[in-house]
This record gives C-alpha cells, structure tokens and sequence, in this order.
C-alpha cells in the first residue's frame, strides 16, 4: 500500500504502509507485508547475519534474504498509529492506496470500531488509546484460545471500494495480535519519529490460493546463549513440559484451509504446549485433514523435503539453531482442483522449487527465526559448538518418522 507522507512542513516522500501479515501463525515478534513477495520484521542483528552468511546448501530451505528498511511510526488524520517503511526504490508515480488489500481492510474496520457501537464487538476494540495498556490487559488476549473456527465477523464487514460487501474471508488473527503487541511496544518505548530497521525477506506463501501452514518449533532446546538466567529457566520448563523433550519439536501454531466450510481452522502455541506425543499425531493429522478428507498424497512430498533438509543439518558443524522454527506448508485443494481421472495426486504435486503441467498443490518447508541462532564466527558466539545441532536433527528424525507411521495407518 502505498502512502504520501507530508508530516513535515515541505517533506513529501513516498513511503509503503505496512500491512499485519495474515498468514502468521506463530512467533511473537510482528511479521509484516511489504508487498505481494515480500515481508518484514524488526531486524535483529544475529538474525540479519545469520541471513547473510547463509551456507550455499541451506538457502533452498530459508526464505530469500532481500536486505533491509527503515520503518517509522506515524499516526493518520484520525488519529490511528501506522507502520510506514521507505521504499526500495523511489516512487515518482501518483498518490494511491490500495482498496483491495484485505490486511488494511480489516485493520482499519479494527480500528473504526467504537465501544459506543453496542452488541458484539468483532475481535477486539483495537483502539489505539489501548495501546498504553499491558499487553497482559490487552483485549487481544481474549483471541488466544486454542481453536478458532474463523468465518470473521470482521471480515463480513470488509466492503470494497463501491461499499458493496466483499467476499466473506478467513484469516488468522494471531498476526493481529502480534501487530497489536508490536504497536504497543514501539508506542510505549520509542518516539513517534524514531526511525527503525526491518529485515526484507521472501513471502514464502505468495503463491498459495489458500495456505495451510505448520509452524515447528524445533529442537531439545530454545533458549540461546544470550538469554537471562530468569528466561533461561523459563524456556527449559516449557521444553520439559511439552514434546520438545521427549520428540524435539512441538506445535508452535497453525493454519488448515476447511474447503467444506470455506475458511482456517487456527490452532496457537499454547494449544501445541500441551500435547502429548500421540496429541502431536493427531496435530499433524489435523493439519493434512481439509476438513473432508486426509490429504495423504501430501505425505510422501513432505517426508522427502524433510530428509533432504535433514541432510543438510547433518553437515552443517558448529550451527546450533536455538528457538528457530520450521514451516511446513502446502496449498488447499478446492473439490473442482482435485487430479484428473487416472491419475494420482502425488504424480501432479508442485514441490518447493519444481513444477508440473498440471498443478494441484504446492508443498514446501522453510526454516525461519534464527535471533538465536550461533555457528562458529556468529557475531554474538558466546560458546563454540562441535558437529551438526544434535536437538535438532532429533526433532526431524522424530518428525520424519510419525509422518511415515501416519503413512502407513500406524
């Protein structure tokens, strides 16, 4: 979306609003559109090297790494707080904003709503007089439930530019929330004109009609060699009392496209905190199930990419990839896109980087979240590790292994 920024007597620059990222279902740190390709994030320097240094084998299963922005908070005629980024480029076109973008459609309906409006109030009253609030009495927290079957009561209020409404969407409001957390923090801890960097990366779902996307955290441990004792201990208990102990990865959130209703069912972290190991099963079930039939054809893809990415960790000596996350994603199949007569779905899957003559799905996995990533001659290396990331590469055996149970009706 593109804004004209003139807060300063004689300053007209062009300048990207950045929207909340729809697609984000897990992390806590707010992930941002830039554009159709592109998202951002508050840059962090460990990660941003980690980016740039990034072994030849590993970039196949990372986002592509497009540099960095500054961003700086502004607030609109009406009050209302706003991300706007500096472009790439200079933009000497004319003044727009988009009307299509659901992202701002719904962020701004967040924002427009009053409690003076009566009845239910959809989501939550996203008032920026909230944002000097805790985040601990933030309303946003009444969303983090476990589930959430979403047709939006937001989204039936998203009307397009003739003030007809829109098609009835689905979206994830853990991107939301995380946008409303970061918001409060920058308001609470930084001037309005404070300038701050953002790490530009790929939008790995880009292509996806309808993403369903599993987040893993991944690994025995998650706590990196910089944290606090206090968050040290606070990271240990939660390893200890969820399946990164006894499986080395656990559920961090989700998104799953339910063609016969027509919108995601959300799972969140505290909901992949308290499972057991046949609760992991059963998670990774529901997340191939599109809510009429399990997408087994998706199965064999998925265990090939996650081998080949095992490979890959096993020669990587010294990398320890401490909190990081692994995306497992793949794109709904709508009834009428199901693979012709007399031939197997499997045989029309798109993989991450090959294509077909006749696409049905997309599979993909990406590794993501490296603030706490360390390797020999990392920036902020405060211990020097010796082989391959041993939790790591127990929490994708461990992965591998009930994907091929679930294969074989175990």
């Amino acid at each position: 979306m593109v804004v004209q920024d003139s807060s300063d007597a004689g300053d007209t620059r062009m300048g990207v609003q950045l929207e909340p990222f729809l697609h984000q279902v897990g992390g806590h740190l707010s992930v941002m559109k830039y554009d159709e390709h592109t998202v951002c994030k508050p840059l962090i320097s460990q990660e941003q090297r980690f980016y740039e240094t990034l072994p030849l084998a590993m970039k196949r299963f990372t986002p592509q790494y497009k540099g960095t922005i500054t961003v700086y908070l502004r607030k609109d005629s009406l009050g209302h707080l706003r991300l706007v980024a500096n472009p790439l480029k200079e933009n000497r076109g004319p003044f727009k904003v988009s009307t299509e973008s659901a992202a701002v459609a719904i962020w701004q309906t967040l924002q427009q709503t009053t409690s003076g409006s009566g009845g239910a109030r959809p989501l939550a009253e996203w008032q920026h007089a909230q944002l000097a609030h805790s985040l601990k009495e933030s309303p946003a927290t009444a969303l983090l439930r476990s589930e959430f079957h979403l047709n939006a009561q937001v989204s039936s209020l998203v009307e397009d530019a003739n003030r007809n409404q829109a098609e009835r969407r689905s979206f994830n409001p853990w991107g939301l929330y995380c946008h409303q957390a970061h918001l409060t923090r920058l308001c609470a801890e930084y001037p309005e004109n404070k300038r701050h960097r953002f790490l530009l990366l790929e939008n790995v779902v880009s292509q996806y009609k309808h993403p369903c996307i599993l987040d893993l955290k991944m690994g025995t441990r998650q706590h990196g060699d910089d944290v606090s004792e206090e968050k040290k201990a606070r990271h240990m208990r939660k390893c200890a009392q969820s399946t990164s102990a006894c499986l080395g990865v656990r559920i961090c959130g989700m998104q799953v496209y339910q063609v016969d209703k027509r919108h995601f069912l959300c799972k969140d972290k505290y909901y992949g905190r308290k499972l057991s190991v046949e609760g992991f099963r059963q998670g990774l079930c529901q997340f191939l199930h599109d809510g009429t039939r399990l997408r087994t054809e998706l199965l064999e893809p998925i265990r090939r990419q996650l081998q080949a990415l095992l490979s890959v960790i096993r020669s990587q000596s010294s990398y320890r990839f401490y909190s990081s996350s692994l995306l497992i994603i793949y794109d709904a199949q709508e009834p009428a896109e199901r693979a012709p007569d007399g031939l197997h779905p499997q045989e029309v899957l798109e993989t991450a980087h090959g294509s077909s003559s006749c696409c049905v799905a997309k599979v993909d996995i990406r590794m993501i979240d490296f603030a706490h990533t360390t390797y020999k001659g990392s920036q902020n290396e405060h211990t020097t590790y010796e082989g391959p990331d041993p939790g790591y590469i127990f929490g994708l055996e461990n992965l591998i292994q009930i994907l091929q149970d679930i294969q074989e009706g175990e």
